[in-house]
């Protein structure tokens, strides 16, 4: 639970089972947390350019599915931060097991020649998913669906660290990097949640727009979701050996990463 100092606002009080480190309705009485609910745009806004894309060059499903679920996630924790009810709690902390889940799937099936479709897989993952979804429902406990939510991580991890060591060297630089920004976002999620009431003492010595970069869970959506971005683009260069496309990662507006997709003549 959040220290005291937080103001009343539209939503009125809090109902969800976690309350963050940012002070509520500060910032606008409308948005409970404002710099939580707004740094979710890197979940929405690049992940839709993303999908759009993949539509537009053929690629397979899976990976504009992947795209979305990512927006589903900001989308999601938009409503929950701007909320902090139990119901918008919810429509943030689901599309994370789900996004994961397709995230595996992508990721295992990036060696197969063929647009096919692994059945036990995907029933082994939607068993998972909806397992945690009933048993997190009844058994409100927020622990809970961090440790289901980090063992898919976890599996993300492994697979990259096989594909770049053992199978795509070259895919080194994107693969860490993805993983790295990840791991940043963590461990800004970390000190926001261990020491918050230190964070909310310096922010009130700082002025107003240079506390907002102590807004470390803020933070932890800007790197977490550049990082889940960047593992879809490391998950769709791996299979590049196996279709008809060759990606190339260019810089849109000479910032932000996106993917261009070259037609290759068939072997």
């Amino acid at each position: 639970m959040a220290p005291t100092g937080d103001w009343e606002g539209y939503w009125g009080p809090p109902t969800s089972t976690l309350d963050w480190c940012e002070e509520n309705y500060v910032v606008s009485y409308y948005i409970a947390e404002f710099w939580n609910t707004v740094s979710n745009l890197i979940f929405i806004l690049p992940p839709i350019y993303g999908a759009i894309q993949s539509y537009r060059d053929g690629l397979e499903k899976r990976y504009m599915i992947a795209y979305l679920c990512v927006t589903a996630v900001g989308l999601g924790s938009w409503c929950f931060h701007m909320t902090l009810k139990y119901e918008m709690q919810l429509l943030d902390e689901l599309p994370m097991i789900y996004s994961c889940c397709v995230f595996v799937y992508c990721l295992s099936e990036c060696f197969k020649y063929k647009k096919t479709i692994n059945y036990p897989l995907l029933f082994l993952l939607i068993a998972y998913s909806t397992g945690v979804t009933i048993v997190y429902l009844n058994w409100k406990q927020p622990v809970f669906h961090q440790v289901m939510y980090g063992t898919l991580v976890a599996l993300l991890v492994l697979r990259s660290v096989y594909i770049v060591l053992w199978v795509y060297p070259w895919l080194r630089g994107l693969g860490y990097t993805s993983l790295t920004i990840f791991l940043l976002g963590f461990f800004l999620w970390n000190v926001d949640n261990i020491f918050c009431e230190k964070l909310r003492a310096i922010r009130e010595s700082l002025p107003p727009l240079v506390s907002v970069v102590t807004q470390f869970h803020a933070w932890w959506h800007i790197f977490t979701g550049l990082g889940s971005y960047l593992h879809i683009l490391f998950s769709l260069y791996s299979r590049t050996l196996y279709l008809k496309y060759r990606p190339k990662v260019k810089f849109l507006f000479g910032i932000w990463p996106v993917l261009l997709v070259e037609l290759t003549k068939k072997q």
